[in-house]
């Protein structure tokens, strides 16, 4: 391919790269990209990403929205540049540690942190791949991280999503308790207890037996942190693997990959509708189940009472 033939950079990310054309004409010659930017994430930090709009970033600069569209032309080329500058790059004390077990995990907890940081970042779409610098330079870290291992291209691709896709469930769900502990007044140990008394309050153990058990084993309020259980656990998954490899084992390979059926994805109103007889069906197959669990309960004090 011929750079005459290679697709366009969009605008947002030409502008993360710095090779977008400066406007011709604009207002003050304080106004730049990196102010409105800088501007856009402090309000995304201090009341989330609801209160970034062209306007209220305009009004923090004392320019007009009008002025921000010669510098950023749309709210999605915002976005993406918001997060580019909130992600920033890895640190480099990760590329110094010894073992790709332990610059994989380290780069783990940074992530973690970052979505603290700026919870807001969540909210963002998935839209493909990290095409941004800063984005790129994360996913670089944690293929670098896997340099000297016998894994593939694609094997190493696959472990740094891993370790990436983990910190991002992680940051979600504390986040979520972040926004409780904020909106309540509680503190996120105080909303974890409260979680886990609306729990015992709904959960049976006839109806949900693993689940009442894991609320009697007070899996809510306990200080071990699960995510770093399971990024563990994950991580010596990989370990075995290339302890496999380096014995002499065959690389695995699966192409299966999960996607709805293309009618599924066409829209098609009689596979929506079988669908929603289906899921009707399964609900009307749990009620009954749970009437019958009450049936027999109610049956058996019935026959108790009888044999006093």
């Amino acid at each position: 391919m011929t750079d005459d033939d290679a697709p366009e950079l969009p605008r947002g990310i030409a502008l993360a790269w710095g090779v977008a054309a400066d406007p011709q004409r604009g207002p003050k010659r304080e106004m730049s990209v990196e102010r409105i930017v800088d501007a856009a994430v402090e309000l995304a930090d201090a009341d989330g990403i609801g209160a970034v709009s062209m306007a209220a970033v305009a009004s923090a600069l004392g320019f007009t929205s009008m002025s921000l569209y010669r510098y950023v032309s749309a709210k999605d080329d915002l976005l993406l540049l918001m997060q580019e500058q909130a992600t920033g790059v890895p640190p480099e004390s990760v590329r110094l540690l010894d073992g790709w077990r332990a610059k994989l995990l380290a780069l783990y907890v940074e992530q973690v942190l970052l979505y603290q940081r700026h919870p807001w970042m969540l909210s963002l779409p998935i839209t493909g791949s990290p095409i941004t610098p800063n984005s790129s330079a994360w996913l670089d870290a944690g293929l670098a991280a896997l340099d000297g291992t016998p894994l593939t291209s694609e094997e190493r691709v696959a472990v740094a999503l891993a370790a990436t896709g983990a910190a991002r469930w992680c940051g979600i769900v504390q986040a979520g308790y972040t926004e409780q502990s904020r909106g309540s007044g509680l503190s996120p140990d105080q909303v974890a207890i409260r979680e886990a008394e609306l729990y015992d309050r709904v959960i049976s153990a006839e109806e949900f037996p693993a689940l009442r058990r894991a609320i009697d084993d007070g899996v809510f309020t306990s200080p071990a942190d699960p995510f770093r259980f399971a990024i563990e656990r994950v991580l010596d998954g990989v370990s075995a693997y290339i302890d496999g490899l380096e014995r002499g084992a065959p690389h695995e390979q699966n192409d299966d990959w999960i996607a709805l059926d293309p009618a599924e994805l066409a829209g098609d109103r009689r596979v929506k509708d079988a669908q929603k007889a289906v899921r009707e069906a399964e609900k009307a197959l749990r009620d009954a189940r749970k009437a019958e669990r009450q049936a027999v309960r109610d049956a058996s004090e019935r026959l108790s009472r009888s044999r006093r």
